[in-house]
């Protein structure tokens, strides 16, 4: 008789391929149902931030902005998150991580989908900025609620497959960026864009129907009286910690974001490259960004969480320095580039999930990941709108340099932050 592919994970329980990865089967059956839910959420997430960086040429031209004004837009959503996040973090404490997972879902897309809408560059500021609420939180919550369900020897992997929703979400809104802005004239291309973002809504009604917290988180927010407390981050014997934890995202954000965002008008307005050659361009670095969120995540669980992050920080900046000193007309060793260029600004995130999860205990664990995540990210947003009002006298591919020196920064806030590679949540 041929032996079954298939194990029953519990009695009564769902069928788990037993070639499915080790990481995956350890989740059990909530934890596969928490991935699912915090995976799409993220992705969907990327999807409806990628909205403004690929529509920005279009904008820019609609309502006549400068591209310091441009770049403003995705500072201003980036700031905000900061306050969505530590809002998200307290909820999450407070109320339960799916509570804050639906919330922060439903906020991201309702006002990406209103953003569709606004009638002038003020209007659309104030909705990308009540967008970022939703976006600040989302990705903090649901990598809390797997990072609790996966086992510490496979943490590192498994948050880093959570966070390569980043990228199938990016592959998705280029998908639909090539589509309409090839059928549609720019003006009303950008629009429909937007109004694509209520994709998450249908997320939302699955969340809330197969996903629940850890039983541990559960019970902890049940007896703690510190819970979801802000004070309980800051508070001596944390303080240090908080403190090197945003600026080590601050530093790794700021050289992302600069890169997200302009990354795409430097192709078409200083190499030339038009809608589709862009989106051909762009899906090699997403393409390397996928495959760099997973390795990063094996390497931070084989390497450690300091060890994985340093690595790439210095590979992120050579990336940088090499892709925009590409000579004019040499656009075949642009294309080559992208790969590894994103391969190595994704696999440095790919450790944030587990470890900003294992520097706290589980009463503050929502409220520490949100806080340090979205306050570096708020910092690290005004790199993308520095090198927006740079542009103007060095051009974006020179200004883009700056976002190497995020990258520094990180490498220095490691110094202060301990390894925390097979630490058991508590």
């Amino acid at each position: 008789m041929r032996r079954s592919r298939t194990t029953r994970a519990n009695r009564g329980g769902p069928s788990v391929d037993t070639a499915a990865p080790s990481w995956w089967r350890a989740l059990g059956p909530g934890g596969r149902r928490a991935f699912a839910g915090a995976f799409g959420g993220y992705a969907l997430d990327s999807y409806d931030f990628f909205m403004l960086p690929l529509s920005l040429v279009a904008i820019a031209a609609y309502f006549g902005l400068s591209s310091g004004q441009a770049g403003l837009l995705t500072t201003v959503t980036l700031v905000v998150s900061a306050i969505g996040g530590v809002l998200a973090g307290i909820l999450a404490d407070c109320a339960g991580r799916v509570k804050a997972l639906v919330v922060t879902v439903t906020t991201y897309a309702f006002f990406t989908v209103l953003c569709g809408f606004a009638p002038s560059y003020e209007v659309l500021l104030v909705l990308r900025a009540f967008q970022g609420l939703g976006f600040g939180g989302e990705w903090a919550v649901g990598a809390i609620l797997v990072a609790e369900y996966a086992s510490a020897r496979h943490r590192g992997r498994t948050l880093g497959a959570v966070q390569s929703a980043w990228a199938v979400g990016w592959a998705l809104a280029v998908s639909v960026y090539t589509l309409v802005f090839g059928f549609l004239d720019d003006d009303t291309a950008w629009r429909v864009m937007f109004w694509t973002g209520a994709l998450p809504a249908f997320l939302v009604l699955y969340i809330r129907r197969q996903v629940e917290d850890a039983p541990r988180a559960a019970r902890t927010r049940a007896e703690s009286a510190e819970r979801g407390s802000l004070r309980g981050i800051l508070r001596p014997g944390l303080l240090r910690t908080t403190l090197f934890a945003v600026l080590l995202s601050t530093g790794v954000q700021g050289g992302y974001y600069t890169l997200a965002t302009w990354v795409p008008t430097y192709l078409k307005t200083e190499r030339g490259l038009t809608v589709v050659s862009t989106g051909g361009y762009l899906a090699l670095l997403i393409s390397g960004a996928f495959i760099g969120y997973l390795t990063g995540g094996y390497l931070t669980d084989r390497l450690g969480r300091k060890r994985n992050i340093a690595l790439f920080a210095v590979l992120s900046s050579l990336c940088i320095i090499a892709y925009t000193h590409i000579p004019p007309g040499r656009n075949t060793l642009l294309l080559v580039l992208g790969f590894p260029l994103g391969f190595c600004m994704s696999a440095i995130f790919s450790g944030f999930g587990s470890f900003l999860a294992e520097l706290y205990p589980t009463a503050v664990r929502g409220t520490g990941q949100g806080f340090t995540y979205n306050t570096g990210r708020a910092v690290g947003a005004f790199f993308p709108a520095l090198v927006g009002f740079l542009a103007t006298g060095w051009g974006v591919g020179g200004a883009l340099l700056f976002g190497a020196v995020g990258y520094g920064i990180a490498v220095v806030a490691l110094l202060g932050l301990p390894e925390t590679r097979g630490r058991e949540l508590v």
